[in-house]
């Protein structure tokens, strides 16, 4: 199904005056409050892309990214236990790891230009310096994998133009490369590890794609062969090859009301089920040799992951991990060990390592700060309420401890970003922060979310502000309906298109909120559709079906963008914006934040000189869940904020540059 995607963080404790009472009657333990530092001095780590290299060649090492320094940079993690070994020490860029090569210790990393979002990819080589292999200005590139036989991997980059990707094989050795595809009209999707068959999608609408494939032995320039011919509206898209290279397997939402995993055999060009759910299947991925099969189902907000042994057709049974979603999973070159990430609304994703002839587990990271006693902090229930026409609406509620009927606390209702994104579970520190302190959280999954089916999905389209603020409203009202919610003091918050949906409710809904939080959200439409970014390519025919072409629809487009209603804004606003961001664009906040401001409204404005779409440096993500705390604590709780707690930082030091990443 395609989802659109515009837009798609010295520990102080003090103790509450609370000690509520334990369910058996003991007295629970004394809640503690800790400050946004202490809930990003967690560790977030980000898996490496390549499956068997995210090994090293002697088995010794996983390769990640991990944000441990303040800002994320490839390193090494030892499987036998210890701290990662830094393999990159950017100050500046964000450094994500992608593949170890597969007969020595260098590695393939990618990094942007202070979330410029033009990425390169780089080889780390041995002494640690990087080259760049996409060198140049105004593009960015992908790694999109390697062949079976390891002697090429596969880069995907719009240099020659824009709104294309074209494709080109490097030579493992000597990083000669040669295009081999040249693209014309579609997305890039995996490459069989025989290097013969490119699959690609093309997005006709949000709601009908196709599936595509080039054959690799022809030239570059060529017209792929459609594979889901038909006459419906159906989404398709591709997930991966076999590692025998005889199939793909592809997902479609023809049979109902989720997305579903098929095969096409290559040859025969016979198409077969291979997994369906109650739900959307995910990703589809594979061992070296195919003796394991992964699959993730998207099962109410949660990833629901099985490893199948695809010889004794039994799933793989891992023993000796703690509560939450596995994902990420990696095996290794000889499929005798796999490695992975368990995370929950708890505790940030951790690394594991199991044996899997025994299926005994190993932690090798414990990245929740010590500091923090995680039974302070509050797992998400999943909830449905209903909206203004009956539809249920799914939620993930947060309730602080302590709140009751004699201890009612203030709330924020949460909207995503997308549009079509959704509200999963999994540990979040800036809403684990506000928890923390006292303000419950309810994060929407309004109309035109992911993973509710099809029709869910489409409701919204092109009734962007409308419908699906009703049930953001609607959220409102059902935290209005709980006895320990102050139902007078409920704000809203949210980023990317979630920020939208903060402004288009200050400006269309005034009443309805005391305050909100916008973090770069878009407010006005025609402008940030004008200005998708190019390398968007057939992505932007699916978020001009879904919203508007701006070039025909101006004037609804104009009708539901906040900035041309900033008058009707009286509540309190908290705007927090990336400089480099390429999806919304700077002038969106300055212009909203202006507009309100001429109405004497309280607006505050923090601007990130050094981030884009979403903060990556962790000093960042602390100044901004500090804001958010004070600006809620002011007008929800009547606290006044700290000094300087809205204060934007100075551009940094040391110039972000897309070129190298600092080392």
């Amino acid at each position: 199904m395609v989802r659109s995607a515009i837009l798609l963080s010295m520990t102080a404790l003090t103790l509450a005056a609370c000690q509520p009472a334990a369910e058996d009657g003991a007295t629970a333990p004394t809640h503690k409050t800790y400050d946004a530092k202490a809930f990003f001095d967690t560790t977030a780590v980000s898996m490496s892309d390549a499956t068997p290299f995210a090994f090293s060649p002697d088995g010794a090492n996983l390769l990640l990214a991990t944000d441990k320094s303040g800002v994320y940079n490839a390193a090494a993690l030892p499987i036998a236990g210890g701290d990662p070994v830094a393999l990159t020490n950017s100050t500046t860029n964000a450094v994500f790891a992608i593949s170890y090569f597969p007969a020595d210790d260098r590695v393939l990393v990618s990094s942007d230009g202070g979330g410029d979002e033009l990425a390169h990819i780089y080889v780390r080589e041995a002494d640690g310096s990087l080259k760049d292999l996409t060198p140049g200005d105004k593009h960015r590139a992908q790694f999109v994998g390697w062949s079976g036989d390891a002697k090429t991997f596969w880069l995907a980059t719009n240099e020659r133009n824009p709104q294309m990707f074209d494709l080109y094989a490097y030579d493992a050795t000597t990083f000669a490369r040669k295009l081999v595809f040249e693209n014309s009209d579609y997305s890039v999707t995996a490459v069989s590890p025989d290097g013969k068959w490119l699959a690609l999608t093309k997005e006709n609408s949000s709601a009908d794609s196709d599936v595509y494939l080039a054959d690799l032995s022809k030239p570059a320039r060529q017209t792929p062969a459609l594979i889901t011919p038909n006459d419906a509206v159906i989404a398709y898209g591709a997930y991966d090859f076999t590692p025998d290279s005889r199939q793909l397997v592809y997902s479609t939402d023809e049979f109902g009301e989720y997305t579903q995993a098929w095969t096409y055999d290559l040859a025969s060009k016979e198409k077969k089920e291979l997994l369906k759910a109650d739900w959307d299947v995910m990703f589809v991925t594979y061992s070296p040799t195919g003796k394991y099969r992964v699959s993730g189902v998207n099962q109410d907000a949660s990833t629901k992951l099985t490893i199948l042994d695809q010889t004794s057709g039994n799933p793989v049974a891992v023993t000796g991990l703690p509560t939450g979603d596995i994902n990420n999973v990696r095996f290794n070159r000889d499929e005798s060990k796999i490695a992975f990430t368990v995370a929950s609304d708890t505790s940030p994703a951790d690394v594991f390592v199991a044996n899997l002839a025994t299926g005994a587990a190993a932690r090798l990271t414990k990245n929740l700060n010590p500091a923090i006693d995680e039974q302070m902090l509050v797992d998400g229930e999943v909830v449905r309420y209903k909206s203004f026409d009956g539809l249920d609406i799914p939620a993930i509620l947060f309730k602080p401890k302590g709140a009751s009927a004699d201890a009612k606390v203030p709330a924020v209702v949460d909207v995503h970003g997308g549009p079509g994104g959704q509200n999963r579970k999994g540990y979040a520190a800036m809403y684990q922060h506000l928890v923390n302190h006292g303000i419950a959280v309810l994060r929407v999954n309004n109309r035109g979310s992911s993973g509710y089916g099809k029709s869910f999905y489409h409701m919204d389209d092109k009734k962007h502000g409308e419908v699906d603020l009703d049930d953001v409203v609607y959220g409102k009202k059902y935290l209005q309906s709980l006895d320990w919610v102050q139902g007078d003091k409920i704000a809203i918050m949210g980023g990317s298109y979630g920020g939208y949906m903060v402004a288009a409710a200050l400006a269309f809904r005034p009443e309805e909120f005391t305050a909100g939080v916008n973090i770069f959200g878009v407010t006005n439409w025609v402008r940030t559709l004008e200005s998708i970014p190019p390398w968007w390519g057939a992505q932007r025919i699916s978020l001009f079906d879904e919203l508007g072409d701006p070039s025909k629809e101006k004037e609804r487009l104009t009708r539901i963008s906040p900035l041309f209603h900033a008058d009707k804004i009286t509540k309190p606003m908290l705007v927090i914006q990336g400089a480099n961001d390429p999806r919304v664009l700077q002038v969106e906040s300055d212009e909203i934040v202006a507009g309100a401001r001429k109405k004497n409204v309280p607006v505050e404005y923090i601007v990130f000189p050094d981030e884009g779409h979403g903060f990556l440096r962790k000093e960042n993500r602390i100044t901004a869940s500090n804001a958010y705390l004070a600006f809620l604590n002011q007008h929800l709780k009547g606290i006044a904020p700290p000094e300087g707690a809205y204060a934007s930082p100075a551009a940094p030091v040391a110039p972000a540059a897309p070129a190298a990443p600092a080392q």
